[in-house]
C-alpha cells in the first residue's frame, strides 16, 4: 500500500498522465474536436445528444447491458459507439433510421471516422518512447483505423449470441469484413430476430431516454475519460433527469444491490469514477436545493407519475439488504463543467494526483525505514 493507496494506483495514474501528455503534445484531442465540430456545424447542430436507457441497464435476470460489456481497459469501442450516435444525430432528425448514406468514410483526408478518435499511439516500454520505428507502417492515422476496426469487432460481438451487438459489419465475397459499410444498432442491441434493430434517433420520453450536452463531444471529454468514468457519468445523468426533484433536493446515488443488479458496475469502478468526476468538475457532492444545468428539450418529470417515480426511487435509490444499509455519497451533475478544455483539465488533475501519490509513497517509505 502507498500510504492508504490501492496497490498499482500510482502506476495507473502515471500511465494516464503520460498518455494525456502525448495527446496534448500531438494536439490529437484538439484535432478530433475540430473534426467533430465540423460535423456538428454541417448538420442540425444539436445542443444535446439523446440516448436510450437500454444502453445503461437491464433487469437482474437479463443479459448485462452493452455499457457494462464495454468497460474494457483497451480499445475505443464504447467511445466509437457514442461518437457514431453523435454523428447520426447531427445528420438525422428524431425518428429517422440509420443509413450509411451521407455518413463519413472510415478514413480519408477530410471528415472521416478516423478523424473523430484521438489516440496516443504505441508506447515502447523498454525504449520509453512513443511510436518506435518498425517495418510496419505505424503512423497515427493507421493506428486510429486499426483501433476503429477493433472497436467494430467488439461492438458486433456483444453477447449473448450477439443479441447485444451495437453494429453489424457485412462480409465480402471473400469473407473479410467490410468495416466501412457497418450499420449502427439501437442502444439495446440488434435483438434476436432476423431483421436487426437498426438505430433510429430517439424521441424524448421520460425515464426511457436521457440527454448529454453536445459539449461532452465537442470539448473532448469523450476522448479523455476512461470507460468506467463515462459509464458512471451517463448513469448519474439518467438518474438526475429521471428524478430531477430528488436530484436537486438531495442528489442521486446508487446502493450496491442496484449497482450490481441493474448496471453490473463493480464498486471499485463506480467509486473511483465518482472521485475522478468530482476532480474534473463534472459532478459535485449534493448541495440541497442547488439548481444544476438541465436540458430544456428533455421531458420533465410527469406530474402524474408520482407512483412510477416512487417505484424508480425504490428500485435505484433505496437499500434492499442489511449489507446495503450504509449511507452512500450523493451527487449532482454539473454540466457547466463540460465547458472546460477536457484535455487540459484531465492532465492537470491527473498530474496533481500523481504528485500526491508520490508524496504519500515517500512518506510511507520514510515511516517504514524509521520503524525498521
Amino acid at each position: 500500500m502507498i500510504g492508504g493507496a490501492v496497490p498499482g494506483e500510482l502506476d495507473a495514474v502515471a500511465r494516464r498522465v503520460r498518455r494525456l501528455e502525448e495527446l496534448r503534445k500531438g494536439r490529437y484531442v484538439e484535432r478530433a474536436n475540430n473534426a467533430l465540430h465540423r460535423v456538428w456545424e454541417a448538420g442540425h447542430r444539436p445542443t444535446t445528444i439523446r440516448l436510450r436507457r437500454d444502453l445503461l441497464s437491464s433487469g437482474p435476470q437479463d443479459p448485462a447491458p452493452a455499457l457494462t460489456q464495454l468497460l474494457r481497459p483497451r480499445g475505443v469501442a464504447l467511445r466509437f459507439y457514442l461518437l457514431a450516435v453523435f454523428e447520426a444525430q447531427c445528420r438525422l432528425t428524431a425518428g429517422e433510421k440509420w443509413t450509411a448514406d451521407g455518413s463519413p468514410p472510415l478514413k480519408g483526408p477530410h471528415r472521416s471516422w478516423a478523424d473523430f478518435v484521438a489516440v496516443d499511439g504505441a508506447f515502447d516500454q523498454p525504449g520509453n518512447a512513443y511510436m518506435p520505428a518498425t517495418r510496419v507502417d505505424r503512423d497515427i492515422q493507421t493506428l486510429r483505423v486499426q483501433q476503429i476496426h477493433g472497436a467494430l469487432r467488439t461492438l458486433e460481438a456483444l453477447g449473448p449470441d450477439d443479441q447485444r451487438s451495437l453494429v453489424e459489419v457485412p462480409k465480402t465475397k471473400s469473407s473479410s469484413r467490410s468495416y466501412a459499410a457497418f450499420s449502427l444498432m439501437q442502444e439495446g442491441g440488434r435483438g434476436d430476430t432476423q431483421t436487426p434493430n437498426l438505430y433510429t434517433v430517439p424521441r424524448a420520453r421520460w425515464n426511457t431516454t436521457f440527454t448529454v450536452p453536445a459539449t461532452f463531444f465537442l470539448r473532448g471529454w469523450i476522448q479523455v475519460l476512461q470507460p468506467s468514468e463515462v459509464a458512471t457519468w451517463l448513469i448519474l445523468q439518467w438518474l438526475a433527469q429521471t428524478m430531477p426533484n430528488k436530484h436537486t433536493e438531495s442528489g442521486v446515488y446508487l446502493y450496491a444491490n442496484t449497482r450490481n443488479d441493474y448496471f453490473r458496475l463493480r464498486r471499485d469502478s463506480y467509486e473511483d469514477a465518482c472521485n475522478r468526476l468530482l476532480e474534473f468538475g463534472l459532478v459535485q457532492y449534493a448541495r440541497p436545493g442547488t439548481t444544476v444545468a438541465a436540458d430544456a428539450e428533455s421531458p420533465s418529470e410527469p406530474q402524474s407519475s408520482s407512483g412510477l417515480n416512487a417505484a424508480l426511487a425504490a428500485a435505484f435509490l433505496a437499500p434492499r439488504t442489511h449489507g446495503d444499509s450504509y449511507e452512500p455519497d450523493r451527487y449532482q451533475v454539473t454540466d457547466e463543467g463540460l465547458a472546460q478544455d477536457a484535455s487540459e483539465k484531465c492532465f492537470k488533475e491527473s498530474l496533481l494526483r500523481q504528485k500526491s501519490l508520490e508524496r504519500r509513497r515517500e512518506l510511507s517509505t520514510k515511516a517504514s525505514g524509521a520503524t525498521g
